[in-house]
């Protein structure tokens, strides 16, 4: 008799180690979405963070793109996913905000996914072909303003994040201008050397190869502070038009439901790798800004996610665009 109960113990302590065991997160890889195509900035992003994020967790995070729909595919793929940490999407201005605008989504962007931490933030740039006469922010708006409807901007499409820059500059600033919509930033940058574009608010990354190169002008940096990848341009508050913020920003997600211990232990794997100064560096080099460790919390995501929709929708829904 004293044997069974010996021999039903050990089984007990055996049974509960191995549930204990199995409850030690993460045990398995984890993925994390990508709505985008793989190569540009944003999926470089992510991928450098997955790859800071294994020494901390232990496991490797698997980075999949899930294109289509304005990065709504992967989104939604996310939101349905079982909440236990092992999938997480990458997602941002886009996909958390201007898409639940724009488009007729299966999900709901702030109650269906819990937030882990922001990332990292790249403003937009005001830049000009070199045979626009104006020297600085203030000369070109007043360019614009003496030619209503004749100065041209290159867009990435309705309801990309280019083109709402633009409807929002010209509220800010009174002008007037044509958006040309481009199906890629490489073909409205050929056409802005070309002559046949007067202006692009375009993302960092894609300015600052031609800045450079010294082929194009740049007045501003739509932002508070100047960039290290570009310290000589002045933010907009600086060149007269203070608060024309806007900026490309990343996030984490997990699906609604995940469980806080394990978002807990994400977003110190986020918190961890964006202190790394090797990643730092990197994203420097990228034109990104990584937030500051306040606002690297899940409540300052869900605070500056609210923000945003509060700022962009009504933008969004007055220009009266879809997202393509």
């Amino acid at each position: 008799m004293r044997s069974l109960l010996i021999a039903s113990a050990c089984a007990l302590a055996f049974a509960h180690a191995g549930s204990a065991r199995a409850e030690v997160y993460p045990s398995r890889p984890i993925t994390m979405v990508v709505p985008l195509p793989a190569g540009f900035t944003f999926d470089v992003t992510a991928r450098l963070l997955a790859e800071h994020m294994r020494g901390s967790l232990g496991q490797p995070i698997i980075v999949e793109n899930v294109t289509g729909a304005s990065g709504s595919i992967g989104v939604g793929r996310v939101a349905r996913a079982t909440p236990d940490g092992y999938t997480l999407i990458f997602g941002g201005l886009n996909t958390h905000v201007l898409n639940s605008a724009a488009l007729a989504l299966p999900y709901d962007v702030l109650t269906d996914f819990e937030p882990i931490a922001l990332i990292a933030t790249t403003p937009l740039l005001v830049v000009t072909n070199k045979s626009v006469a104006a020297t600085d922010l203030k000369q070109l708006i007043a360019w614009l303003k003496a030619n209503p409807g004749k100065g041209s901007q290159g867009t990435g499409g309705p309801g990309s994040l280019t083109h709402l820059a633009g409807v929002y500059f010209q509220q800010k600033t009174g002008t007037r201008f044509a958006s040309i919509p481009y199906r890629g930033g490489g073909a409205a940058i050929n056409d802005l050397l070309a002559g046949n574009l007067d202006l692009l608010i375009d993302l960092v990354p894609n300015s600052v190869p031609q800045l450079r190169a010294g082929t194009i002008k740049a007045y501003a940096v739509l932002a508070k502070t100047r960039l290290a990848a570009t310290p000589d341009i002045p933010t907009v508050d600086e060149a007269g038009v203070p608060g024309l913020y806007v900026s490309a920003w990343q996030a984490v997600w997990a699906p609604k439901g995940t469980p806080a211990a394990v978002i807990d232990k994400l977003n110190g794997a986020m918190v961890a790798a964006m202190a790394d100064p090797a990643l730092r560096a990197r994203l420097a080099d990228l034109g990104e800004d990584i937030f500051p460790p306040e606002q690297q919390t899940p409540a300052a995501l869900a605070a500056w996610q609210k923000a945003e929709i509060d700022k962009w929708w009504p933008i969004l829904k007055a220009a009266n665009v879809a997202a393509q």
